[in-house]
């Protein structure tokens, strides 16, 4: 014990026991005590084996005869480094190319390619069914005229004509019969997707409603949300190429817009 006279000692001043103090520490941290903490095993990324077998083969044609194991791993690393930096990117330019700014509020829509699309598909539909109409008005006329010459391009026209009459009657009456069978069937009753006992694969998610165990009147459920999933094509690693100065002018550029 110190006097209470001993004015250096501050923790006694403030009523704070050092003991105490040092065994509650020690109890607190008792897990930590006596453990041994070591770093994880470096496990390369690529297949030792066969890229030591590489890089030598690629070392002898410089004069090198060795190669330590210490350099495949680097190597190893360095292409998982690399690796990921490239998809990385990629990622990132495949995010771009599928942001929609149809609801941005500062955008506005300066022209619509689907629109002029359907516009022009439009066009030749109704240049076609105007083309159909003359051919069939040419030949419900051939079929009308009585001419008493035997002319055999007037047959052709005549038996063509039969076979358009023909299979028009054949359209209506499946027509007619598709139309009486939904007639008998009646309306479709739409399913019901948050009934009990009902699996739902799709959509948003998964929805499995309880069994027994839930009762009857209070089915539990749970939705687990799908996983948004990112597609990256050929153009987004030929548009990554163009912008990166060690490809821009490669060969594989060259060849991958060739495909």
């Amino acid at each position: 014990y110190r006097d209470d006279d001993d004015i250096n000692d501050v923790a006694s001043m403030a009523g704070v026991n050092l003991n105490e103090e040092s065994a509650r520490i020690l109890a607190t941290n008792s897990d930590l005590v006596g453990t041994q903490i070591q770093s994880c095993k470096d496990e390369p990324f690529l297949a030792a084996i066969p890229l030591h077998k590489r890089i030598l083969e690629m070392a002898k044609k410089l004069g090198i005869t060795d190669v330590p194991t210490e350099v495949v791993t680097f190597i190893s690393h360095a292409t998982q480094n690399r690796l990921r930096t490239v998809i990385e990117k990629v990622t990132v330019i495949t995010q771009h190319r599928m942001e929609s700014y149809k609801d941005d509020e500062w955008y506005e829509q300066a022209t619509d390619v689907r629109s002029q699309l359907k516009f022009f598909e439009q066009l030749e539909r109704l240049e076609k069914q105007r083309k159909d109409e003359q051919e069939r008005e040419i030949l419900l006329k051939a079929a009308k005229s009585r001419s008493r010459q035997e002319d055999p391009e007037q047959a052709r026209l005549k038996q063509k004509a039969k076979e358009m009459q023909q299979q028009e009657l054949a359209q209506m009456r499946q027509r007619d019969a598709n139309l009486t069978a939904l007639a008998a069937i009646g309306p479709r009753k739409k399913r019901k997707l948050d009934s009990p006992g009902l699996l739902t694969i799709g959509g948003e998610g998964l929805a499995v409603s309880g069994g027994s165990q839930a009762g009857v009147g209070a089915p539990s459920s749970r939705q687990y949300a799908r996983q948004k999933i990112t597609r990256v094509n050929l153009r987004d690693f030929i548009f990554y190429m163009e912008q990166e100065r060690e490809t821009s002018h490669s060969l594989l550029l060259y060849r991958a817009l060739l495909k």
